[in-house]
């Protein structure tokens, strides 16, 4: 069986993180496995703490996955600090990590912002050169690529931006009011668009770190980058179809939607 990493924050309520991270990756068809650089408090409606692991904790935990179940992939989302990101970076090159996701989380779909400002600047120098793909939102890729993104061709050139300082795919994700579900993969410079229908789903607590691990799990089970988008956003659109309703805030979606067997029936 195949296996893949997730190097992210622990979410309280399940929607996003590490939780939803799993949740993807077994669904997914690959064994997981999870690093945690900080624990959250939040629900669907915020993030009310947040509280980091030390980086030589984290460098323990690191150690002990690498040391005995090897990943076929890795995924990186919320990493808030400069240390943190200098402790997964150095761990990543030790090991020779294959196949790279990295999920420049910096604003949560709350607005609460995730990562500290001179972190910013280490993700940019020290992480996005490991990446296979690195897969921002708009707001992020702007960050990212010094620059305001209005329109198609302002994603294009971003993400081109972004991929020749960096050395890495780029998947510039839609939506956020721009350019409706579709998301721009540039790679090795080609562009190719993936698009997407826009689920009247207001629940999609945790779309970001979801789809980065979709992606992950298919690049550990041997697909193209290419295909690994393409079955990544056929699976987020089965979990945001299926409506799940849950808190009072932007919900999660239901991650677990294709389960069937006997031990998913209910009573």
């Amino acid at each position: 069986m195949k296996t893949a990493l997730t190097i992210a924050g622990s979410d309280s309520c399940g929607g996003a993180g590490i939780q939803a991270d799993i949740k993807t990756m077994t669904m997914n068809g690959v064994y997981a496995m999870s690093a945690v650089t900080a624990l959250t408090a939040q629900n669907t409606t915020g993030v009310t703490g947040i509280m980091e692991v030390s980086p030589e904790f984290l460098a323990m935990q690191l150690d002990a996955v690498f040391g005995d179940i090897r990943p076929d992939a890795v995924k990186t989302g919320m990493v808030s600090s400069e240390m943190l990101i200098r402790t997964i970076t150095e761990k990543l090159k030790q090991y020779k990590a294959d196949n790279i996701v990295v999920d420049p989380v910096m604003v949560a779909t709350s607005g609460a912002r995730l990562i500290a400002e001179e972190a910013v600047e280490t993700l940019r120098s020290e992480l996005l050169p490991l990446a296979a793909v690195v897969t921002p939102n708009i707001p992020e890729a702007e960050i990212l690529a010094d620059m305001k993104i209005a329109s198609k061709d302002d994603m294009i050139s971003a993400a081109e931006i972004i991929g020749r300082k960096y050395g890495c795919a780029v998947l510039c994700k839609g939506g956020h009011s721009l350019n409706d579900a579709n998301d721009l993969l540039w790679n090795n410079d080609s562009c190719t668009w993936f698009n997407g229908r826009r689920i009247d789903n207001p629940n999609t607590h945790g779309t970001g770190c979801t789809l980065s691990s979709a992606i992950a799990s298919n690049l550990a089970k041997g697909f193209t980058l290419e295909q690994s988008v393409k079955r990544a956003k056929d699976y987020i659109s089965g979990a945001l179809a299926a409506m799940l309703d849950l808190g009072s805030g932007s919900g999660p979606m239901a991650h677990a939607f294709a389960l069937t067997g006997k031990f998913a029936k209910e009573a």
